[in-house]
């Protein structure tokens, strides 16, 4: 099973979220997967850049569930793009440590924002810690990109 796939499963059957937040949430984590590799230099599949442009550029900003909460999800997207940016910034300065490490999880700080806007606060504080763990990097395999580097 793809990360996708577990993220899919979680969202819909752990967390219960509405369709649209899933469908929502999915898109942003492919086009964050991909802008992630488009910055490492990694090879992209044609077919997964047109979905991409296509998600970020029409389907994500049409997103009724993202329409009806845009000021919080917005917010939350430039807060994760603001973390992954210091988690690159000091990784290509050879300074990455545990720290930065996990600045690279802030799309789950997404998640857990549209689990409380969805759900509410007590619910959110419920899943919080299983939300979190959803992030599918462990440390040592963090520590091993660089080592291959």
């Amino acid at each position: 099973m793809s990360h996708l796939e577990s993220l899919r499963g979680a969202f819909e059957t752990t967390l219960q979220l509405p369709t649209l937040a899933v469908e929502w949430l999915l898109m942003l984590y492919e086009t964050i997967q991909l802008l992630d590799d488009c910055a490492d230099g990694d090879k992209i599949q044609r077919s997964d850049l047109d979905s991409v442009i296509w998600a970020s550029l029409v389907a994500m900003p049409s997103n009724v569930f993202y329409l009806a909460n845009q000021k919080e999800l917005a917010s939350a997207v430039a807060n994760m793009i603001l973390k992954w940016q210091a988690s690159d910034k000091v990784e290509r300065a050879g300074k990455h440590d545990e720290v930065s490490f996990v600045w690279r999880a802030g799309y789950y700080d997404v998640v857990l924002t549209v689990v409380r806007l969805c759900h509410g606060v007590a619910i959110a504080h419920q899943c919080a810690a299983d939300v979190m763990r959803l992030y599918g990097e462990k440390y040592s395999e963090y520590v091993k990109e660089f080592e291959n580097a």
